[in-house]
C-alpha cells in the first residue's frame, strides 16, 4: 500500500492575493495593536503563510496619534537615536513623540521592529499606511474594516 506524503506547499510571489484592512486606532494600546498588524503585514494569519515570500496584506491605520499606552509607559518609556558623533545620543520619551510632529512614529516603530530585519522585512512595511486623521486616500482600494478592539478583548486574533 502507498503511503500519504503530506507536503507543505510555499507559495510563488506571484500567487499572492494581497488584501486591505482598515484598523481606526483611537484609544488602543500600543504593542497590542502592533502585534496584530506585524501578523498581518507577514501574512502568518493565512493559511498559506510562506516565510521567504511578502504575503501579507496592506494595512491602512488611521488616527494613528490617538494610540495609547499602558501603565506610566508614556512618561517612563524612553526612545533613543544617535547623531552619529562623539556624545550625540539623544533620548525623548513616548508623550513628547506623541505630542510632537510625527506621532504615528511611535506605532510605526513599534511595528517595525516586530517585522524581521532586510530586504523581505523593508517590503513587507510599504503595505503599512500611517495616517493623524479620519481621512485616507486608499477608498479605491475597498479596505475592510477591522475591529481590534474585540479582538484584544476576546484573545484572538483572527482575521
Amino acid at each position: 500500500m502507498k503511503a500519504l506524503h503530506k507536503t507543505t506547499r510555499s507559495i510563488k510571489p506571484a500567487e499572492v492575493e494581497k488584501k486591505w484592512h482598515l484598523i481606526d486606532a483611537e484609544g488602543l494600546v500600543v504593542g497590542r495593536l502592533a502585534t496584530i498588524v506585524a501578523k498581518i503585514l507577514r501574512g502568518k494569519h493565512k493559511p498559506s503563510f510562506t516565510p521567504h515570500v511578502d504575503c501579507g496584506d496592506h494595512v491602512v491605520i488611521l488616527n494613528a496619534d490617538k494610540v495609547r499606552f499602558t501603565g506610566n509607559k508614556a512618561e517612563k518609556k524612553v526612545y533613543y537615536k544617535h547623531t552619529g558623533y562623539p556624545g550625540g545620543l539623544k533620548e525623548v520619551t513616548a508623550d513628547k513623540v506623541l505630542a510632537g510632529r510625527f506621532p504615528e512614529r511611535v506605532l510605526e516603530k513599534a511595528i517595525e521592529r516586530m517585522i524581521p530585519t532586510g530586504p523581505l522585512g523593508r517590503a513587507q512595511m510599504k503595505n503599512l499606511h500611517l495616517y493623524n486623521g479620519t481621512e485616507h486616500p486608499h477608498s479605491g482600494q475597498n479596505p475592510e474594516t477591522l475591529d481590534v478592539a474585540s479582538m484584544n478583548r476576546k484573545n484572538k486574533v483572527t482575521v
